[in-house]
């Protein structure tokens, strides 16, 4: 739902400023083949500069122009690599296709087996902690998961029992071909003993 409410934000941010920049873009090109504008219209005729050299020179002496002139620009520049970044951020997988056997298919909730992933993969022996998250496409997704382990645990055996149990039975339920992994391990932290 999150993903579909930014993509359709997405959508209409950019008719947005496509409109906005077609419109300035018409109305300019109108002005310059000969049209008339209305008083208000910031250029007046085809012959006419978009900033006159006073407007363009007028705050150049101010000691706040340029560093207010910079500070806007990055922060545009900043809020433009973030919203590219949002765009292209993979969203999370909603559903997964479940093929029945006799030619149809379920959908299965993604978070309904990352929820049951992630407590079948806590429950193992020196698992303190995991979150899995689901990626990919519906018809073959991707499992993420990160395991927080306790010292004693040798991450080997953690990611052996993590594949041939968690991984295995989720796959098995799902009816999926295959379901590939990325696990990630890492250790509890906890603090220094004291020795007396």
């Amino acid at each position: 739902m999150t993903a579909m409410r930014s993509g359709g934000l997405n959508r209409a941010l950019l008719a947005l400023a496509g409109l906005i920049l077609l419109a300035l873009g018409g109305a300019v090109l109108a002005v310059g083949l000969g049209v008339r504008p209305p008083s208000w219209w910031i250029h007046g005729g085809p012959h006419d500069v978009l900033l006159s050299r006073a407007e363009r020179t007028r705050y150049r002496g101010a000691r706040w122009w340029w560093p207010a002139l910079i500070a806007a620009l990055a922060v545009l520049v900043l809020l433009a690599l973030w919203w590219l970044s949002a765009i292209l951020r993979r969203p999370r997988l909603a559903e997964i296709r479940v093929d029945t056997g006799d030619g149809a298919f379920a959908v299965l909730r993604a978070r309904a087996l990352e929820s049951a992933l992630a407590e079948e993969a806590a429950t193992a022996p020196g698992v303190a902690h995991a979150r899995v998250r689901l990626r990919g496409r519906r018809r073959k997704p991707r499992v993420r998961a990160r395991l927080r382990l306790a010292p004693e645990v040798d991450p080997s055996r953690a990611l052996a029992d993590f594949t041939t149990g968690p991984l295995a039975h989720a796959r098995e339920s799902a009816a999926l071909p295959a379901l590939p992994a990325d696990v990630r391990l890492g250790a509890v932290r906890h603090r220094a003993e004291r020795v007396t």
